[in-house]
């Protein structure tokens, strides 16, 4: 029967020749170097087997700690996620009630500026009757008092107005105010107040004036030069000769003389009369003259205040003319007088005041863009 070959454990078991003592001793030696190593490599595979296990306690240690973690952490997450989605939801409920606001705003919004506009386009139609009101107020009582004063103070309150309010629209209508405004300045009206003034003033010179029949405070004649006195001549030193007498005598007849045609001037004065009738009054009649003349002036004063301006010229005509036939012009008195009643003759004309047609016109013009 064929037997195949033989294996190392077989060929170790199969009884060997006898060999040396040296090969004996190699055997031995190599043996334990082999079980010197073969020790060395189990204490280094249990060494090795030690160190895994250790390793692989403290990888299962992490590992469970690691996991501990990992399940805190996604029990957190769980409950963040959970928040998160409640918190969405809420954000969600409030963004609904907020979109149903906002279109509730928006609705509002649409309504107020609808309100807005309505109001605005109120008070512009209010603030442009107002104005047409104010001035043809303003109109009429400059026609009742013959003054510009109101005319002019409503034209600068409505300019004042729409330059506050401040709209583009209404431009127009400020610059026909402007225009309006120029117009009623340019116009000399009568300053009442100060014609009042004047013939206040004027009735109260009248009883201070002289009158033609009135002989005048005489005025000293100027005395020549080197004339004296006859008291003054007697003080003098006595002269020691004749001639110095004689000279004396003289200049003292010369002084009295002079002296006497003095006096003789001062009683006889000759002034030039053009009304004959003044020099007539009797002295009872200058009581009358003078209240007839304050009369006259007190009237014109009452003629001015209603502005009745030809009344008020008829009397300053008569005062005027009774000034200059009873009174003496020669006077600084009269003549202030005089001069006063032509003022106020010259300034109380009847003047016919613009009317602001301009302005109505551009308020009506705006009234009917609106």
């Amino acid at each position: 029967m064929n037997e195949g070959p033989l294996t190392p454990a077989e060929n170790a078991a199969l009884p060997t020749p006898a060999s040396s003592p040296g090969e004996r001793t190699r055997v031995r030696r190599l043996s334990i170097v082999v079980a010197v190593l073969l020790a060395l490599l189990a204490a280094a595979a249990l060494a090795l087997a030690w160190r895994t296990q250790q390793r692989v306690q403290t990888l299962e240690q992490e590992l469970v700690r690691r996991q501990q973690d990992s399940q805190v952490q996604a029990t957190e997450a769980r409950t963040l996620a959970r928040q998160a989605q409640e918190t969405a939801r809420e954000a969600l409920t409030k963004a609904g009630l907020l979109e149903g606001r906002v279109a509730e705003v928006a609705l509002q919004r649409g309504q107020l500026e609808d309100l807005i506009q309505s109001l605005s386009r109120s008070r512009d139609e209010n603030l442009l009757v107002d104005i047409e009101a104010a001035l043809r107020v303003a109109q009429q009582q400059s026609a009742i008092t013959g003054s510009a004063e109101p005319l002019v103070a409503t034209l600068r309150q409505a300019d004042e107005r729409l330059a506050r309010y401040s709209q583009p629209r209404l431009e127009g209508v400020r610059r026909a105010i402007a225009r309006d405004l120029d117009r009623v300045k340019a116009v000399g009206v009568a300053d009442i107040s100060a014609l009042n003034i004047r013939l206040d003033e004027a009735v109260r010179l009248v009883d201070d004036l002289p009158l033609l029949v009135v002989t005048e405070q005489r005025k000293p004649v100027p005395v020549r030069e080197g004339t004296q006195k006859p008291e003054a001549t007697a003080s003098a030193p006595p002269p020691r000769d004749l001639a110095g007498w004689w000279n004396a005598l003289r200049q003292q007849l010369r002084d009295w003389s002079d002296i006497a045609w003095n006096e003789v001037r001062s009683l006889v004065r000759v002034t030039r009369i053009d009304h004959p009738e003044a020099m007539l009054l009797a002295p009872e009649q200058a009581f009358f003259v003078r209240e007839n003349l304050k009369l006259r002036l007190l009237n014109a004063r009452l003629a001015v205040l209603s502005r009745q301006f030809d009344t008020a010229q008829s009397d300053l005509q008569v005062a005027r003319a009774s000034l200059e036939r009873y009174f003496d012009r020669n006077s600084r008195k009269v003549t202030v007088a005089l001069e006063l009643i032509k003022q106020v003759a010259a300034q109380a004309r009847q003047v016919s005041l613009p009317r602001p047609d301009d302005t109505l016109a551009a308020l009506s013009t705006a009234t009917a863009g609106r």
